[in-house]
């Protein structure tokens, strides 16, 4: 390499990660959740008597793992006029469903059901890339809902509508050689000096003039 560096310049090796391919989607769904058990409060088992069915709301959060990738295919895709290999990889995406219960005695409670959900995508994913996912909103709510009083602690069905936004990368841990200038800090900030004392404002149509005021 032609090493024609100028002012603090130098050749250096950082470690990074390249990115192979990147695509942004979302899937909306609706998921039905059946028999859901009403949970303790302080101890004592809630009934149906207990809640505002008409209040409740609903939160997604990941579980742990969020994300497995259950398999990975070679397949030939024409684009363009060229053919090209890249890979289908088959997601599998682990959630809960946080149902927030508002009692009506007073206060909330929490109950959760995990659900999984699989997912294709297409992209340039050769061995050994890793498949990143990162969820850039997670949403909820309610389509319908109802507490069955006839079982043995009350229950819930749900049919709840989920949104999920996500960003799937691939991605390899890779050393990049570059020529870079260091980083230099910045001047220091000076505070502002302190302000010269204000004098109040003079009567002068009034004193030192000696004029002397009249009432109309």
């Amino acid at each position: 390499m032609n090493n024609n560096f100028t002012g603090g310049q130098e050749l250096v090796c950082i470690n990074t990660t390249k990115v192979y391919d990147w695509v942004i989607n979302d899937a909306n769904f609706d998921l039905n959740v059946t028999d859901l058990d009403l949970p303790e409060d302080e101890g004592v088992q809630l009934t149906c008597d207990d809640i505002d069915t008409e209040s409740v709301t609903c939160e997604v959060q990941p579980s742990d793992p969020a994300i497995e990738e259950l398999n990975r295919e070679t397949r030939t895709f024409t684009i363009g006029d060229e053919d090209v290999e890249l890979q289908v990889v088959t997601l599998r995406k682990n959630f809960e469903v946080v149902f927030t219960l508002p009692l009506l005695a007073g206060g909330s409670a929490e109950v959760s059901a995990p659900f999984a959900r699989s997912e294709q995508v297409i992209l340039c994913a050769p061995d050994d890339t890793e498949i990143e996912v990162t969820f850039t909103e997670l949403d909820c709510f309610i389509v319908d809902l109802e507490c069955d009083p006839t079982t043995t602690p009350n229950s819930l069905d749900a049919v709840v509508n989920v949104r999920l936004c996500q960003s799937i990368q691939s991605t390899f841990d890779v050393t990049l050689e570059l020529i870079a200038d260091f980083c230099q800090p910045r001047d220091i900030l000076s505070f502002p000096p302190c302000p010269t004392p204000a004098i109040p404002e003079t009567c002068t149509s009034l004193f030192p003039n000696n004029n002397t005021p009249t009432n109309n």
